[in-house]
């Protein structure tokens, strides 16, 4: 119990994602062979599995090449609201970039809950499917004004969009934005019936099939970690942050930052609904229908990778946020998950550079995914297919706004800051270092990062970060090490969790 009676979350235990938990794994094959394909998809995650079953539905060749094993990633670790309601970004499109960018991106990710919608009802998939409300309220006067003013250009765009005074949860507001006809679902059941037709259609799937090179200039040579090769005329870099650097140099044109979740059972029933603040700390909620019941999903506390400090407390912040609201019981898992963000908060889909036809990028969906995943899916088939797409300019890869030069100068700033920083800071000699705990220390001339484990064991890694150079930082939270420049992210044996990295860390 802690200072205000509230249960702690056993931490002893690991974090685990329920949407990982409440599915089986898949079991795709390694790439062990050449092939030739039209389209080669880098990343299995929702870009990928959703471009994949597209492009079959249009008769093209298609393999899927995946790191890990598919629907692992930021897909299992989402709060998987399939919503046009993206905080308050469509004022801020239109003062921006204007009503028509504005209207594409609200047709986009309108037309994308539709088509997710149909799709479940018409191959009947079992995936916890329900229409909500979507909530962004506020408890500050500040934003009033700003939750009016979203309001009136979500209407004027076609979204039912509405304001009011009040919630269904036990939240004193100042008001909230209310998008109805909007959905919640589970990611991985939809994810994994999309991958199963995609293979009834005659293309492939492969896992632990790591990519670590591009070539050419179209077609495309995409080389696995085991010199196996895909020969295609079009690639689509799906890999949630891009792992080929030079094209377009997207690691000066993203920022990643890891958010928390964790689930509750309540003596209460969760009124509907779906919700998030205004303004920051974020708090997001949820109902969760599992077998055991329903459970209500708490997911906020956003920070820059690889910064901050005992980031255990997040999960505790949420957890004593939850008991504020409900009479909680148990919190039965918990986990975290990363996000790319654009220089101006809208993603990059589509021509990865203006002089490499037919290698096409996804990214940057800042905490909106499962929309703009369906929205990628969308907008890459008829780009590959048609040649164009009704919605394409906003979401234009070499696009350029005021906004988007301010945030690139305040972001590289703080990469090269940190960059600096992880190389001056200084190291203990002799460390003593804890089961569970983790320190940064000289092994033989090299700057190392030394963790225990509970049984006792040391693993030592070389700290310096294989994308880029900076100096990883220990994540108490997910006993990981996580590069504060660009978000790639390594377990305490070095293997990667999160790109843009392609190599594994040094042991030492």
């Amino acid at each position: 119990m802690n200072q205000h009676g509230f249960a702690k979350f056993p931490f002893v235990t690991s974090p685990e994602s329920f949407w990982i938990a409440s599915t089986p794994k898949s079991d795709y094959p390694t790439l062990n062979e050449d092939m030739q394909v039209d389209v080669a998809i880098i990343g299995g995650g929702m870009v990928g599995i959703s471009s994949a079953y597209l492009l079959s539905e249009e008769g093209l060749k298609v393999a899927v090449l995946e790191a890990d094993r598919i629907l692992l990633g930021t897909t299992a670790h989402t709060t998987a609201k399939l919503t046009s309601q993206h905080g308050l970004i469509y004022d801020q499109i239109k003062r921006q970039m204007g009503p028509e960018k504005a209207r594409q991106y609200a047709e986009a990710n309108e037309t994308a809950i539709k088509f997710v919608a149909h799709l479940i009802a018409e191959k009947k998939i079992e995936c916890d499917f329900s229409w909500q409300s979507a909530y962004v309220y506020t408890q500050s006067d500040d934003y009033i004004q700003k939750l009016q003013d979203e309001q009136a250009v979500a209407a004027e765009l076609g979204i039912k969009a509405f304001y009011q005074t009040e919630l269904a949860i036990p939240i004193p507001i100042k008001g909230a934005l209310r998008f109805d006809d909007q959905v919640q679902f589970h990611p991985r059941k939809y994810l994994l019936t999309l991958a199963k037709m995609i293979e009834e259609k005659g293309n492939k799937i492969f896992e632990q099939s790591r990519v670590v090179d591009l070539q050419g200039e179209g077609p495309y040579s995409v080389f696995t970690r085991n010199g196996k090769k895909v020969t295609a005329r079009s690639v689509i870099m799906a890999s949630h942050y891009p792992c080929h650097n030079f094209p377009g140099l997207y690691f000066t044109r993203l920022y990643t930052e890891r958010a928390y979740a964790v689930v509750a059972k309540a003596k209460e029933s969760f009124p509907g609904g779906m919700y998030i603040n205004a303004e920051t700390p974020t708090r997001s909620l949820r109902s969760l229908p599992t077998e055991d019941g329903e459970r209500i999903l708490i997911v906020g506390e956003k920070h820059k990778t690889g910064h901050g400090q005992n980031l255990t407390q997040h999960y505790q912040n949420l957890m004593d946020f939850a008991q504020e609201l409900f009479t909680v019981e148990e919190f039965s898992y918990r986990w975290s998950t990363q996000d790319c963000t654009s220089m101006d908060d809208i993603p990059y889909i589509g021509q990865m550079t203006s002089d490499r036809p037919n290698l096409y990028i996804a990214s940057g969906f800042r905490k909106w995914g499962m929309t703009n995943s369906t929205v990628s899916g969308m907008i890459l088939r008829d780009l590959i297919v048609q040649g164009e797409s009704p919605w394409q300019e906003v979401y234009h890869p070499s696009r350029f706004t005021s906004s988007s030069a301010v945030n690139f100068i305040v972001q590289n700033a703080d990469v090269g800051i940190n960059f600096i920083s992880g190389k001056l800071k200084s190291i203990e000699d002799t460390p003593s270092v804890e089961p569970g705990e983790a320190k940064v220390t000289d092994v033989k001339g090299h700057r190392a990062g030394v963790y225990k484990d509970y049984h006792n064991e040391f693993h030592i890694v070389d700290t310096t970060c294989t994308h880029m150079g900076c100096e990883v930082q220990w994540n108490d939270a997910e006993h990981s090490w996580d590069c504060p420049c660009h978000g790639s992210r390594f377990t305490v044996d070095g293997k990667i969790v999160e790109g843009p990295a392609m190599k594994e860390l040094e042991t030492l």
